[in-house]
């Protein structure tokens, strides 16, 4: 899995790792000794960025996936 991770472009290794921070992070706050108003609003935060660096990584992902089948595609196309 590592050789995956080191082989991904910056903006991917970026992603993953602030996913892991604020997953890392919306977990401690689940389990801190907070008032519940405090800590559910807390959690919902911290997982709200978790889930949108994860839909935005997924839209990059097929982005580049659009983009190369598109090349591939005229590629075919002319040769």
């Amino acid at each position: 899995m590592l050789p995956e991770i080191r082989r991904a472009a910056l903006e991917t290794r970026v992603q993953y790792g602030l996913m892991v921070v604020f997953g890392a992070l919306c977990i401690v706050a689940a389990l801190s000794p907070l008032q519940d108003p405090v800590r559910i609003t807390t959690v919902g935060t911290l997982f709200g960025f978790t889930a949108g660096l994860w839909v935005s990584h997924l839209v990059q992902v097929l982005q580049r996936a659009v983009e190369k089948s598109r090349e591939n595609a005229e590629n075919r196309a002319v040769g």
